[in-house]
């Protein structure tokens, strides 16, 4: 009766730590995406001064400036999903690499005192992004790794927690950049 006892404490002591490991983890993912949406929210703070500068020496850059702007105004929108907000950035970042692209245009522009210090700002703030991404991955990783392995899986199933989805780049960025191509284009 005593081994019964104690063999069923010692079950009960292992899920109770399965379990709060696996809360553990899936919290960790969540404060993950929370510092991506941090960093996503500096750059869409950015984005106006950007484009405001940009706007004093390319006029004939307006639908691409107002795509950005459009976009900022969806990101920033209450009613926005995780997913949706993730997209959105891609979006986005494909859209400044563009205007950035296009600045080489402008010798002024590339001078001017505030454009560079925007575009030192913004090069930070893509490096942040870039590194918050990948703690958000790591932390994918390791839930995921919790919710699929033994004995996690068992714990995991009955709690009803799945696999979550670690973020890739699109296809299009996957590609090589021609350095040529862009200068031309």
């Amino acid at each position: 009766m005593i081994i019964v006892a104690v063999i069923a404490i010692l079950i009960l002591i292992f899920g109770i730590g399965i379990y709060n490991s696996l809360i553990s983890k899936k919290n960790q993912v969540a404060n993950a995406f929370s510092a991506i949406d941090v960093m996503l929210k500096k750059r869409f703070d950015l984005l106006p001064n950007l484009v405001e500068t940009v706007k004093q020496y390319m006029q004939y850059e307006g639908d691409t400036l107002t795509k950005i702007t459009e976009l900022r105004g969806k990101a920033l929108g209450t009613n926005v999903s995780e997913s949706d907000k993730l997209a959105l950035d891609q979006q986005i970042g494909t859209a400044v690499k563009g205007l950035m692209v296009s600045v080489e245009n402008y010798p002024d522009l590339k001078a001017n005192t505030n454009f560079l210090n925007l575009q030192s700002t913004w090069t930070e703030s893509e490096e942040q992004i870039a590194a918050a991404r990948r703690n958000y991955n790591s932390s994918v990783t390791t839930y995921n790794n919790a919710v699929m392995m033994f004995p996690g899986n068992m714990f995991a199933g009955m709690l009803g927690y799945q696999p979550m989805q670690v973020l890739a780049a699109a296809e299009e960025e996957r590609k090589n950049v021609s350095a040529k191509e862009l200068f031309n284009s």
